[in-house]
């Protein structure tokens, strides 16, 4: 029963909610960032280490944003720029196991000017 001029208030109710999960695009964007640093750091070959991070996090946005359509451009970046690091990182290695093996002979001098005469004889061919 209510007085003239009370009014029983409302009781007030929270909007229902969607359950649909939206994945932000957080963890693309640490793929991309992991991906574009692995291929700055790829050429002193530490860059493979984290293009593999990289890739296996890139790789898990890209599976995600499959499902959300959030954050695939960054995915498909990370991917892109990690494998590449990797790549670049192998080559690096390859290439120094090389000069190492080519220049062997020249790492028992004492001074910087003989090594660089040394290493010059080697790739002349002299």
């Amino acid at each position: 029963m209510n007085l003239p001029g009370t009014e029983t208030p409302q009781r007030w109710t929270a909007p229902a909610v969607q359950s649909a999960v939206v994945d932000p695009p957080g963890l693309a964007t640490v793929a991309a960032v992991l991906g574009t640093i692995a291929l700055i750091t790829s050429i002193a070959v530490v860059g493979g280490v984290i293009g593999a991070v990289g890739l296996v996090v890139g790789c898990v946005a890209l599976a995600r944003s499959r499902r959300s359509g959030v954050g695939r451009a960054s995915s498909i970046t990370a991917v892109a720029t990690s494998l590449l690091a990797i790549v670049v990182s192998v080559l690096a290695a390859v290439f120094l196991v090389w000069y190492a093996h080519k220049t062997q002979s020249c790492y028992h001098v004492n001074h910087f000017h003989q090594y660089q005469q040394c290493v010059s004889r080697q790739f002349s061919g002299s």
